[in-house]
């Protein structure tokens, strides 16, 4: 039987994920440049900056807590699957092998080979269900993740008012931001702020919840 993959990559759900610019300036006029009041970036109100989301989502103890959840929903959808899988592979198998010794009347054969038919075509149709169970709990996931950074980057924004925010991705060569000045590379702030506001939520017993699915 061909097997489902066990789980879609996370980033892979997000490659072409790019919040853009979170414009965020002060009353409409001219804005003058001055030093952030606080925080551990050394670059100025005014300025464009940005920040890595794949370190974000790697080091976002929020993304890492939702993961374990749907990866763990996944391996029971999985098991379920295989469950099947290899219940439906066994009847093939022992309708065979009385066919090849000829332990079945023409009429019973002809029946139970429908049979099987049917159950095959319900295993493949339970199988696409399931497959799509995995990609919603994936989306879902990745959305409360994704939601939940854009909500703390836009409250971070208010205190340092730079003009742009650029999410960029990658590694080997990052887009939208190829090169850039250290200085404006927020990351590690981002990620040390966002765990800490996840770490009240959960004082507070907001936990994060498990990614809703449908029965």
């Amino acid at each position: 039987m061909k097997q489902t993959p066990l789980i879609l990559s996370i980033i892979a759900l997000v490659a072409s994920v790019v919040f853009g610019v979170l414009s965020l300036t002060s009353n409409g006029g001219s804005k003058k440049v001055s030093p952030v009041a606080k925080g551990d970036s050394t670059a100025v109100a005014g300025s464009i900056v940005y920040f890595n989301i794949d370190e974000i989502i790697e080091g976002y103890d929020m993304a890492n807590d939702l993961r374990s959840v749907v990866e763990n929903k996944i391996q029971g959808i999985q098991s379920e699957i295989d469950r099947r899988g290899n219940k439906l592979q066994k009847d093939v198998n022992t309708f065979q092998d009385k066919i090849s010794k000829g332990l079945l009347l023409p009429s019973v054969a002809e029946s139970q080979q429908k049979k099987l038919q049917q159950q095959q075509a319900d295993y493949q149709n339970f199988v696409m269900k399931k497959q799509n169970e995995m990609a919603e709990e994936q989306s879902v996931m990745m959305n409360q993740i994704l939601d939940a950074i854009k909500t703390y980057v836009d409250e971070y924004n208010i205190d340092r008012q730079y003009s742009m925010i650029l999410a960029t991705q990658g590694a080997i060569l990052p887009a939208p931001v190829v090169v850039g000045d250290d200085v404006l590379d927020i990351t590690a702030e981002i990620l040390e702020g966002l765990n800490d506001e996840y770490v009240k939520s959960k004082d507070k017993g907001g936990i994060a919840e498990e990614p809703a699915s449908e029965e």
